[in-house]
């Protein structure tokens, strides 16, 4: 295996197994739906918010690695929901579905024959695709972390 292959065999593990944690999948597993909007105390958001700041950062990082014509969010407003709960469970399917389906556009962006891993993007100040997964990894297992924390203060959390 060459090294390039190997690299994004090692970044899509990062991205697609828990490693040495949980995976987002796990984290959500069998979450109890009353539980999904639920604040614990002392605790500044709930279950559904982690999740769709989640969905949303990891949206903006492929959109940045894809698109020329990128538009910058405003940071935090624009990564952190208001509503504490779903709508309805066919937003919180969506949301689900979403982050996975995100999550394999921005593999395929690696797998890609002519992916340059390294090679800094036009429209940004030096960021490059790998750097883009790393930050997809660290930021998702941050907040898979941050979820599991809450289910355990929600007492819904049987890992």
């Amino acid at each position: 295996m060459n090294d390039k292959k190997l690299i994004v065999q090692s970044l899509r593990d990062g991205l697609l197994k828990g490693n040495a944690h949980v995976t987002f999948e796990e984290a959500i597993r069998n979450l109890p739906a009353e539980k999904r909007g639920e604040v614990p105390e002392n605790m500044p958001y709930s279950i559904w918010q982690l999740a769709e700041h989640i969905r949303i950062t990891q949206w903006d990082i492929l959109d940045f690695s894809r698109n020329p014509h990128y538009k910058e969010m405003k940071w935090p407003h624009d990564y952190w929901p208001k509503e504490r709960a779903p709508k309805n469970e066919d937003a919180w399917k969506k949301c689900m579905h979403e982050i996975k389906e995100d999550l394999h556009a921005f593999i395929a962006l690696l797998e890609a024959p002519d992916a340059n891993l390294f090679e800094p993007f036009a429209h940004g100040d030096g960021q490059h695709l790998f750097r883009e997964a790393l930050l997809i990894i660290d930021h998702n297992s941050y907040h898979v972390g941050e979820i599991v924390a809450l289910r355990r203060l929600l007492g819904v959390w049987h890992g």
